[in-house]
């Protein structure tokens, strides 16, 4: 077993509240309201412009050019995402350039940051894992039984997306290349994986 998928396998408990929580039951079912929608829309487009910035210091960081080149692609990735929120944001009158972000959103973007520009790579992919291979998995599991349509079925047939798969997998063979197992390391997992759970449950009480 590589460590990534130790790691995924130790936090299985994180990942199923995730898929069950109502936040993410009403994307699969398509009746979680509109306005608690729009506001994960903002909190998440706020956080994934520090995901790409983490994605750069790491690549910053790398001696080596053709892992320079991924950690680049899979900044790219991060850049589509936030097309995807923009369209979301104009289609329902969301402004990206005014959002506040909550405590769990700046909890997780102070974290990912200080890890980037304060640890070494291996610790760096292994805070920002959880991230990816959560969504994998999320966008996969709401797409078992067939995407239905409403108005969510663009965020399900994102993350269930095999490009957005193998963007998962990349950063994973990077945690599983630079990292090692630790108590740093299985802490840094778990603490992200809290504040992916911590992320949807502030956008459903909000």
């Amino acid at each position: 077993m590589t460590l990534s998928s130790d790691l995924w396998q130790s936090n299985q408990d994180l990942a199923k509240e995730c898929l069950t929580h109502p936040f993410v039951q009403g994307i699969a079912t398509g009746t979680l309201e509109r306005r608690k929608f729009a506001y994960y829309v903002g909190q998440d487009a706020f956080f994934l412009e520090a995901f790409a910035r983490a994605y750069s210091v790491a690549a910053a960081k790398c001696s080596d050019w053709d892992e320079f080149n991924t950690f680049h692609n899979l900044a790219g990735g991060v850049l589509e995402e936030l097309r995807l929120h923009q369209n979301y944001a104009t289609a329902w009158g969301v402004s990206l350039h005014q959002i506040e972000p909550a405590v769990a959103t700046r909890r997780y973007t102070d974290f990912l940051l200080a890890t980037a520009w304060g640890s070494e790579i291996g610790l760096i992919t292994v805070a920002m894992t959880p991230c990816m291979r959560l969504y994998g998995f999320l966008g996969q599991e709401l797409a078992k039984d067939g995407i239905p349509e409403h108005p969510y079925t663009d965020w399900i047939r994102t993350y269930s997306n095999p490009e957005f798969e193998q963007l998962a997998q990349q950063l994973e063979r990077l945690t599983d290349q630079y990292a090692s197992l630790s108590a740093s390391v299985k802490s840094n997992y778990r603490y992200a994986m809290v504040c992916e759970r911590d992320f949807f449950h502030s956008a459903w009480e909000t």
